[in-house]
C-alpha cells in the first residue's frame, strides 16, 4: 500500500515540483493550494503525511493547517516547510513534527520524509498496541516459617540482701 501525503502550498510551482518527485519515489500525493482546502482534504481522506507550508494566504494559515491534523481521526505526521526557518521551540510548539527548509535538495528531502514517517509509524503502534496484560500476583505462602529462637540469658532469681 502506497503512503499518502497531503501537500499544502500557495506556490503551484512548489506543489507540482514536490508533487512529482514524492510520486516518483512511491507515495501517493494530493495537493492543496491554500490552507482551506487542505483542512477540507483532511477531513475527507486519510493520510500518513502532511506537509504544509507556513505562510499562504494569512501568516498563520500554516498553524491552522496544522491544528487540523492534529485534530484528524488518521493521525497523520506534520511537516512544516518554510523559507523562513522558525526556532525549534516555535514549530514544535505549532504540533509540527519536523520543519522543512526550502530550497532543499531532493535526496535530503525524500531522507528526512522517511525517517519522519518510520518515527511517526513507530510512535502510532506504540499508542495503539494493546497494553501488556497484568501477570497475577502470586499468592503469599500460607505455611508459616518456623522463627528462630534466639537464646537469651535466663534470668537469675534475685539476691536476697543479708539482714543486719
Amino acid at each position: 500500500m502506497k503512503r499518502r501525503i497531503l501537500l499544502v502550498d500557495d506556490e503551484v510551482a512548489v506543489l507540482l515540483t514536490l508533487k512529482a518527485v514524492l510520486e516518483i519515489s512511491g507515495f501517493d500525493v494530493d495537493t492543496a493550494a491554500s490552507a482551506r482546502e487542505g483542512k477540507s482534504k483532511l477531513r475527507a481522506c486519510d493520510y500518513h503525511m502532511v506537509i504544509t507550508d507556513m505562510r499562504m494566504e494569512s501568516d498563520a494559515a500554516g498553524a491552522e493547517v496544522i491544528a487540523a491534523a492534529r485534530n484528524a481521526p488518521c493521525h497523520p505526521a506534520v511537516a512544516l516547510l518554510t523559507a523562513f526557518p522558525l526556532a525549534d521551540e516555535d514549530w514544535q510548539s505549532l504540533g509540527a513534527d519536523k520543519m522543512l527548509v526550502k530550497p532543499m535538495h531532493t535526496r535530503i528531502l525524500l531522507q528526512q520524509i522517511e525517517k519522519l514517517l518510520a518515527a511517526h509509524e513507530s510512535k502510532l503502534s506504540i499508542w495503539s498496541a494493546p497494553a501488556p496484560a497484568k501477570s497475577p500476583t502470586p499468592a503469599k505462602p500460607t505455611t508459616k516459617k518456623s522463627a528462630k529462637k534466639i537464646p537469651t540469658k535466663k534470668s537469675e532469681p534475685a539476691k536476697k540482701s543479708p539482714k543486719r
